[in-house]
């Protein structure tokens, strides 16, 4: 018989979980029963890949110290990775003890939690150790608390060695709908799935290539929608000439390959893609900016003083393009 033993505390000294799950490895012990304990603080980096070690196991003990508001992250973490990642088949064959000592308020509702996890993933769940501990030496002195932990391991030893059976719990029936709405793994590809996800520089590069695919997608859709007239019609049916007054600027727009040139001549305009060799003022912004602008989201003014927008040139004249232009 192997048990395993995930304990999710943060290893320190005066943890008195510590000293139960001392007293059940003893009892295992005597009862020649191999156990492996997984401090789950010492492998948070690959407790994704946990899960495939309940493939050799018949127990399992999950040991949680509540320090202050329900049981630890790591063994949070512990349980969605069986979840995700674990052989629900080998699971459901398992008997897990829950052992929940606190320090504060909170052991009965870690313990229930704990408890309607493991059914959730469909394992069964038999009696465990639940335990306030005011002071950890009067706890660990007390012979009467001891002959009680050992009881439970033994409790724990009958259930597996004898394959007891359990009434059953709803949370077959809810188990069943959420596995309907999920992606179903075997356990060969769960495996390689934890692996993966446990391999920091591996998630890394996962999420450049992501970045970059996005990136790289969204500069074909705008190329796609891309009209060199685009720009042209707004510029034009928004103008609002100022007599007397004539400029050329030159917009240089980043993720486009020709310059956009406005010529204003009183009360005449032209606007088109051709390159000035001179012109009054050139402006640089990205296409996204002067989308913004001419569809009244934004203005030349706002875009040049939040760095959108940068201009080469009187600076007046850039300050003109907000009265010859009213974009709504």
């Amino acid at each position: 018989m192997n048990i395993n033993i995930y304990y999710g505390g943060r290893g320190i000294i005066e943890d008195p979980t510590l000293y139960v799950l001392g007293k059940i490895e003893n009892v295992l012990d005597e009862l020649h029963v191999k156990y492996t304990r997984y401090n789950l603080y010492e492998l948070k980096n690959t407790i994704t890949t946990l899960p495939q070690t309940l493939k050799e196991s018949d127990g399992v003990i999950l040991a949680a110290s509540v320090e202050w508001m329900g049981y630890g992250g790591y063994l949070q973490q512990f349980l969605d990775s069986c979840w995700l990642y674990g052989d629900k088949s080998k699971i459901s064959s398992l008997y897990m003890s829950p052992v929940v000592i606190s320090t504060t308020y909170g052991e009965k509702d870690s313990y229930l939690m704990l408890s309607n996890a493991w059914e959730l993933l469909g394992g069964k769940v038999c009696e465990g150790i639940c335990a306030y501990v005011e002071d950890s030496i009067d706890f660990e002195g007390n012979n009467e608390y001891g002959l009680l932990i050992e009881k439970r391991t033994e409790n724990l030893y009958r259930a597996v060695s004898k394959k007891l059976i359990s009434f059953p719990s709803s949370s077959y029936s809810i188990r069943q709908n959420y596995i309907n709405n999920t992606l179903e793994l075997t356990p060969q590809e769960g495996e390689q799935l934890s692996k993966y996800v446990s391999d920091d520089i591996y998630v890394k590069k996962q999420k450049e290539d992501i970045e970059e695919l996005a990136s790289f997608f969204k500069d074909i859709l705008k190329k796609q929608n891309y009209s060199e007239d685009e720009f042209i019609s707004a510029f034009k049916e928004n103008y609002n000439p100022q007599p007397g007054y004539s400029c050329v600027y030159s917009f240089i727009i980043e993720d486009r390959e020709k310059e956009l040139t406005v010529t204003i001549n009183g009360i005449t305009i032209n606007v088109s893609y051709e390159k000035n060799p001179s012109p009054d003022i050139t402006l640089k912004l990205n296409y996204d900016t002067l989308e913004n602008i001419i569809s009244g989201r934004s203005t030349f003014q706002k875009a040049f003083m939040t760095g959108e927008m940068s201009s080469k040139g009187n600076f007046n004249t850039m300050r003109m393009l907000d009265q010859l232009f009213h974009f709504n």
